[in-house]
């Protein structure tokens, strides 16, 4: 239980770094546009290798499907309900999308070492690769928008220990959790990431960066999916 617990503080601890490093100074807009497309490429790599294609081959494709039209629905709505009259909160998407595939990612973190499997090297990193620029163009357009400092690292630091705390749900639940429910809780987290992606993060990053987005999406994508071919 203390294994699950540490791995899914270690892998969360990950957001609250990004989010100090983007409050750390002013950062070109330029350079925080190409953290995000780094963070769009893991991503996509972690809904294609660890929460996609891990989800069928534990609960097969209707689990999964049943996941990802829950998770998409799910940030569509929530995303709607935190976004500002007549604006677009960047931010505060990103920060969603954080938490709502967090909490799924690292359910599955925990699950995995209950049964027995140890911990997950490449969903791991995923999850750590992911986080970070995550939680960089997050807390810098949070701030951005005028929100204080210490409101955006309030706000990290308790997303971080929701998201720590659901690794240790996923051990405590692994007896009583079939291979169908697994599935689902990959394709939510898979589901709520796409539209995020799609919404949020890719455009704020292309805005941000230009043309270049695309190489540095792609180089993400070949990073984290190199990690996931770790055990």
């Amino acid at each position: 239980m203390l294994e699950a617990l540490g791995w899914g503080a270690f892998a969360a601890s990950s957001l609250v770094i990004g989010a100090l490093v983007g409050l750390a100074r002013r950062w070109p807009a330029k350079l925080v546009g190409l953290v995000l497309g780094f963070g769009a490429g893991a991503l996509i790599s972690a809904v294609t290798f660890e929460l996609a294609e891990e989800g069928v081959a534990i609960g097969g494709g209707s689990s999964v499907a049943l996941g990802l039209g829950a998770g998409a629905l799910t940030y569509y709505f929530c995303d709607g309900l935190i976004e500002r009259p007549g604006e677009s909160d960047a931010g505060g998407a990103l920060a969603l999308g954080a938490f709502l595939d967090g909490i799924p990612e690292q359910l599955v973190l925990g699950l995995g070492i209950a049964v027995g499997n140890g911990v997950s090297v490449g969903l791991l990193a995923a999850i750590f690769v992911s986080n970070l620029p995550e939680a960089i163009g997050s807390s810098t357009a949070m701030r951005d928008a005028g929100r204080s400092d210490h409101e955006v690292v309030s706000l990290w630091l308790a997303v971080a220990a929701i998201c720590a705390l659901a690794s240790l749900l996923g051990y405590l639940i692994a007896d009583s959790t079939g291979g169908h429910l697994q599935g689902a809780i990959n394709g939510f987290a898979a589901g709520a990431l796409v539209v995020m992606l799609v919404d949020s993060m890719i455009p704020e990053a292309t805005k941000q960066a230009g043309r270049t987005t695309g190489l540095v999406t792609t180089l993400g994508f070949a990073v984290a999916a190199g990690l996931s071919t770790l055990s």
